[in-house]
């Protein structure tokens, strides 16, 4: 029996709200249960000896943090003799490199690239460089408590285990808290997803504040890629996992506005959505069925939750004649006035948590709606202007 035009718009209505809810409150609770009755059998074996680290941070125009950042590196409780560390510069020209020439005496390695090409093409040439078993991304701003390489080296005894992910926390300026508040609260969530996804199989993704692989792992990229998502799908692709370590714990500022905050989330949700599409068979739930579970839960529904919006203010449109429908139209107004609100209020500097996390949910949605059209446009960038340039105060 064919549909007709109503239940067609009814089913679409059902089905985007459904996946909308599942993606930010559904995919939660059901990773929650799945993580404690079926988690992932870990093949641990004994460590005979430490291995060799190198650790890589990428800057670009760094030079009111690279000191401090060196300082920290320096200062970290892994054995010197089994610690490398590389500042890779991305053809910096306000000084950076000179910044970091002045720790060469203390065994800090510049590898610089001759023109700006980006962080994961400057990656490409630092790995080349290496020398340790165990290679260490890290950002610039990101400072590091000075057990983190401790905390995320053991993990590498699980033969099964290619990267371990670290626990980047943001530090809230004083100033623009609503922004600084709504980041907080998404990545509380994040953290949350990321313990459970370690325990049932792997982190979805890596974080470019803090993240180890095995050198062996590592796949060379174009500029274009984004290094701290691609290289974790390509690692897991070749039967890896990748775990989550809490305890390794790294500190940067938060992004501080909204307007930034826009910004950076049309960047890297466009360069993943062009990572997602190398994913191959990942993508396969025959093949790898609890990963495919995890990236189109945490990663594919989030970007497609802007047309699932749409497609339900759509639906409510063309169905107000039902009572159901127009209560409908009513709360998602609701909702949007609330986040207009949300906008106005952050533009005057007020806080007021309820309306600012609705304009942040909207402001993500916006990033993934327009993000999706620069990767099938092909338009995106491996360069960009680091938008924090202040150290942290709690390390």
């Amino acid at each position: 029996m064919a549909l007709n035009s109503q239940q067609i718009l009814e089913i679409l209505f059902g089905a985007s709200a459904v996946l909308l809810v599942y993606s930010y409150a559904g995919y939660p609770v059901v990773l929650g249960l799945l993580a404690r009755i079926a988690p992932r059998k870990t093949n641990r074996s004994v460590a005979c000896e430490l291995p060799t680290v190198t650790l890589l941070i990428s800057a670009y125009n760094e030079k009111p943090v690279i000191a401090a950042k060196i300082e920290n590196s320096l200062a970290l409780d892994y054995p010197k003799d089994l610690l490398e560390i590389l500042v890779v510069s991305d053809c910096s020209d306000d000084g950076t490199d000179e910044e970091v020439l002045r720790f060469a005496s203390a065994g800090v390695g510049l590898v610089r690239q001759s023109e700006r090409r980006g962080k994961s093409a400057g990656l490409n040439l630092g790995v080349a460089q290496a020398r340790g078993r165990i290679l260490v991304f890290s950002d610039a701003n990101a400072m590091y408590r000075t057990d983190a390489i401790w905390q995320l080296v053991p993990h590498f005894a699980d033969s099964q285990v290619g990267y371990a992910v670290g626990n980047a926390r943001y530090i809230e300026k004083t100033s623009d808290t609503q922004a600084a508040e709504a980041e907080g609260l998404y990545w509380k969530l994040e953290t949350w997803l990321k313990k459970k996804e370690s325990i049932f199989y792997s982190v979805v993704g890596g974080d470019g504040a803090i993240y180890a692989i095995r050198r062996e792992l590592y796949t060379p990229l174009l500029p274009t890629d984004i290094n701290d998502f691609l290289n974790p799908l390509q690692i897991v692709q070749r039967g890896y996992v990748g775990v989550f370590e809490p305890g390794a714990v790294s500190y940067e500022e938060a992004a501080g506005s909204f307007a930034r905050e826009f910004r950076r989330r049309v960047r890297i949700i466009s360069r993943s959505l062009t990572a997602a599409l190398k994913a191959g068979d990942l993508w396969n739930p025959f093949r790898h069925p609890r990963h495919w579970f995890l990236l189109t839960s945490h990663k594919l529904l989030r970007w497609l939750a802007p047309f699932f919006m749409m497609a339900m203010l759509f639906c409510s449109a063309m169905l107000w004649q039902s009572l159901f429908f127009r209560a409908a139209i009513a709360l998602q107004a609701l909702f949007y006035l609330m986040a207009f609100a949300g906008w106005v209020l952050q533009e005057r500097q007020k806080n007021w948590r309820l309306f600012s996390v609705a304009f942040y949910f909207c402001l993500v949605s916006v990033a993934s709606f327009i993000a999706c059209f620069k990767c099938l446009r092909g338009d995106l960038s491996g360069t960009w202007v680091p938008p924090r340039h202040k150290v942290p105060s709690k390390v």
